[in-house]
């Protein structure tokens, strides 16, 4: 699909603090919605706020938790390999 696309292309060129500022607007959208949430329906309505926010929150974490890692080992790597060259000299 081309949007899928267009975002992916968006993201490569975007920073962390872009990524904060769409946060902050989706989250801004969400108060704005549940402003409109008659009051009888709001405990289904958080329910499945709730929901959504579990089911998406634990894979990116577990993906942010994944690169730390990743880094991690590879700060290592990286500082092994300049020890063991400047070991060499």
């Amino acid at each position: 699909m081309k949007l899928f696309t267009y975002a992916d292309r968006y993201l490569k060129q975007s920073s962390w603090k872009d990524l904060a500022l769409v946060k902050f607007c989706l989250c801004a959208i969400g108060v704005l919605l549940g402003l409109a949430v008659p009051r009888s329906r709001r405990r289904q309505v958080a329910f499945g706020a709730l929901v959504v926010f579990a089911t998406t929150y634990v894979p990116l974490m577990a993906k942010f938790l994944h690169v730390v890692m990743q880094t991690r080992r590879e700060e290592q790597l990286t500082a092994a390999a300049r020890e063991a060259a400047e070991s060499e000299e």
